[in-house]
């Protein structure tokens, strides 16, 4: 666990001379190569030009320059912090924030900033950032995946919009008549060989206050002390308004982290709520909504 670390950075190196230093030094010598370069956007806005009947490319190009930005400010407090640490240049207070958030283990403020919302400790917020690197290059690589990780996108309500628009212009429906049908698949995503005809397959959802019923596909108790259940591969499906399902359902509400609230971006949408997701349910409504069922796209370790 973290925390409790905080206590003598303020000091200096009391014993032994520089070994915070040291330690964080050895960090950022450590962080640095595993950091590919910067996406290459010219090249990708070529390979996935932006098309009419296809809005993902769009959104592919514009998470690159999300991610790039991030990217260089995180290279760049680096590099600076390390040459500040090896007396090559002023250690501002900027990058004394940084070395200090960097000691005790959690995400400078001077990233977060830039980044995705996230509640990880530094160690998993460098994994969760390497794999979405790895989730964008692969889609750079080989194409749109036939399951999206909806966890890896840097803003999530770009994505979604775009597959409804997708379906709205192949439709020729004006895109305020359509909405998301929403269809719980199986556990397993690589059964998934292909794409869905309308919409998307995404994974990489927790369920939080309830678990997942796999083989009669619907929601279930928790089981004691098991805070978050994977959920399923979730199928969303584009559907006009008035022909969407009817069967009993939770309609569970999707957050980004499992600090619920969120501040309000610029588009009016609070940062951390993503959507409601119907999930199919023996039980009334508010069975669910009494246990404050939700569901998250990032856990906080």
């Amino acid at each position: 666990g973290g925390g409790g670390g905080k206590g003598g950075s303020g000091g200096g190196g009391s014993g032994g001379g520089g070994t915070d230093e040291e330690l964080v030094a050895s960090m950022v010598e450590e962080l640095l190569p595993q950091l590919p370069p910067d996406f290459d956007i010219e090249k990708a806005q070529h390979k996935y030009p932006v098309k009419y009947e296809q809005s993902l490319n769009q959104v592919f190009c514009q998470e690159l320059v999300r991610y790039n930005r991030l990217l260089e400010i995180i290279r760049g407090s680096l590099v600076s912090l390390s040459k500040a640490l090896a007396g090559l240049q002023v250690m501002s207070t900027e990058l004394d924030t940084v070395f200090r958030a960097m000691l005790v283990g959690t995400v400078p403020a001077l990233w977060l900033g830039k980044s995705f919302p996230s509640l990880k400790p530094l160690t998993g917020y460098i994994k969760d950032l390497l794999s979405r690197l790895d989730m964008l290059q692969s889609w750079y690589d080989n194409g749109p995946p036939t399951v999206f990780w909806i966890s890896g996108f840097f803003f999530t309500p770009s994505f979604t919009t775009a597959c409804l628009q997708n379906y709205a212009r192949q439709h020729r429906m004006p895109i305020d008549t359509v909405g998301f049908d929403f269809v719980a698949m199986g556990v397993d995503r690589t059964k998934y060989r292909e794409a869905p005809p309308d919409g998307v397959y995404i994974y990489g959802l927790f369920l939080e206050g309830a678990a997942w019923d796999a083989a009669n596909r619907h929601l279930r108790e928790s089981r004691p002390k098991v805070l978050f259940d994977p959920a399923p591969v979730i199928w969303l499906q584009p559907r006009p308004l008035e022909a969407m399902d009817k069967s009993p359902c939770y309609e569970c509400p999707v957050y980004r982290t499992a600090e619920r609230k969120g501040v309000l971006a610029t588009t009016g949408h609070s940062t951390n709520f993503l959507m409601m997701i119907r999930l199919p349910s023996k039980l009334p409504q508010w069975h669910w909504v009494l246990r404050g069922v939700a569901m998250l796209t990032s856990l906080s370790d």
